[in-house]
């Protein structure tokens, strides 16, 4: 009976060890199935070449992509040849902002793929429709987007390569977003072989979010920043005479153009852009901190957007030469930031400290106009305190008031900002024109970024286009 009894208790045992087996094994399946359905499931089916959109696209008629005022930005319509095609009213204006939804998708027409191929139309219609083999309407998606911005951050650009981002100062919604070389994508499923094959220009790389330039000396609102940090209660004592260039360990720092600017504060460095000051300033940070704050600013980190975006980099750290410590507090070395990357900074400057995630979907509704879908603006996290936000937000307005910036100053609106000249490549001088900054400084609006490839100062290049957004959406 005795040996009865353990040979029930040792299948017991193993019945118990197998049941728990089943249970981790159906545990782990419904995990990954939740991660799945959460995170993989709408990469993978938005994926170009997942088949399920093809099958969509024969039981859906794409929905329309629409401006914040109703305006159409994509639509499906009929070609001389009376085949369907997509239609983008606004040609090369919105490219990159909207995209195409040829050989795969860009823009919006990728980030909303799924909803623009999904009929949320009246169940009884949708299913009469079905049965009689009628394609239904897909929804619908409206965006953020404001066509005048739109239209005259293209028009500012002109003919130079380079990007402008515009965003609400509170939310962070994307108001206009342009990125020069562009296409027209209404042909550019027939020019696609010249156009991805362009590897001068790249048109259909979104210098907005993709591109990656030295940020010069928009980079001083970081380093700044790390000052504040340090200096917390002798800030205000800083002084330095600047004769034009600065030395140390052999290696020299020279002022944009050799500009000399005389015995500076630190709200004087900031506002003039003195080189040789946030040369001196970069040494006396502590590196690992100076890294660290970089980080709590997204450096070298996935930024909160639904967007296609190259990480930004910061590289410096503790044990630096004295060169790369130099050159980076004044924005060269070996850092690297996208244009939304640094109006992400400068709208969570404008809005005292907090971070806010882009985004530009306002909203989803069926063919009929019923809404299924609203996105509201969402807190990333607080990137500096609001005593720090308060101080940049100071210094931006005195590089109006008296510095770099002071073509945004005597206007009927307010600004604050910070320009920057980025030297690039291997001939001295040659560099890109950065401007970045707020419009109302008592109740900061909106968010304008701008880079310009190759064209030489922020304040005589980057400034006047940002100057001529800011007119636009205050009716200049």
């Amino acid at each position: 009976m005795r040996d009865k009894g353990k040979k029930l208790a040792k299948r017991n045992n193993e019945m118990s060890v197998v049941m728990y087996f089943f249970a981790a094994v159906f545990m782990a399946m419904m995990c990954y199935f939740f991660y799945y359905v959460q995170f993989k499931a709408p990469t993978e089916i938005n994926s170009s070449y997942n088949m399920r959109q093809q099958n969509l696209a024969k039981k859906v008629i794409r929905g329309n992509i629409y401006a914040a005022d109703g305006s159409i930005l994509a639509e499906q319509a009929m070609n001389s040849d009376n085949e369907e095609v997509r239609y983008y009213p606004f040609k090369e204006v919105f490219a990159h902002a909207v995209g195409y939804d040829s050989h795969g998708c860009a823009g919006v027409e990728h980030a909303a793929n799924i909803d623009l191929l999904t009929s949320d139309s009246p169940v009884n219609e949708k299913l009469q429709k079905e049965m009689a083999g009628v394609r239904n309407y897909g929804d619908n998606v409206y965006t953020s987007y404001d066509v005048n911005l739109q239209e005259t951050a293209y028009e500012a650009l002109g003919a130079y390569k380079g990007a402008i981002v515009v965003m609400d100062a509170k939310t962070a919604k994307i108001l206009a977003m342009v990125s020069k070389p562009d296409y027209d994508p209404n042909t550019v499923s027939d020019n696609w072989a010249s156009i991805s094959a362009d590897t001068e220009d790249s048109p259909l790389v979104n210098r907005a979010t993709q591109g990656l330039y030295p940020p010069g000396s928009t980079f001083k609102i970081v380093t700044l920043l790390e000052y504040l940090k340090e200096h917390s209660d002798d800030y205000q004592d800083y002084r330095f005479n600047c004769k034009g260039s600065i030395t140390f360990d052999d290696v020299t720092v020279e002022c944009y153009h050799g500009s000399v600017h005389g015995n500076l504060d630190l709200k004087e460095s900031f506002a003039k852009s003195c080189n040789s000051s946030f040369a001196n300033i970069g040494m006396q940070l502590n590196l690992k901190k100076y890294a660290n704050t970089c980080n709590e600013l997204l450096f070298n980190t996935d930024l909160p957007t639904d967007l296609y975006y190259s990480k930004s980099s910061f590289t410096l750290k503790s044990g630096a030469d004295t060169e790369e410590i130099m050159h980076t507090a004044m924005g060269q070395g070996n850092t690297l930031m996208s244009p939304l990357h640094m109006a992400m900074i400068t709208q969570a400057i404008a809005n005292n400290g907090v971070m806010m995630k882009p985004y530009e979907i306002l909203k989803k509704t069926n063919y009929l106009g019923t809404v299924i879908e609203s996105y509201e603006p969402q807190k990333v996290k607080s990137i500096m305190t609001e005593n720090e936000a308060k101080i940049e937000q100071e210094f931006m307005e005195e590089v109006v008031n008296t510095g770099t910036g002071k073509k945004l100053s005597k206007l009927a609106y307010t600004a604050a900002g910070k320009t920057g000249s980025a030297e690039f490549g291997n001939v001295k001088g040659q560099s890109h024109a950065w401007f970045t900054g707020y419009s109302n400084i008592s109740d900061p609006d909106i968010v304008v970024t701008v880079i310009v490839e190759g064209a030489g100062s922020g304040s005589d290049y980057a400034v006047p286009m940002a100057k001529r957004i800011f007119d636009a959406y205050y009716g200049e």
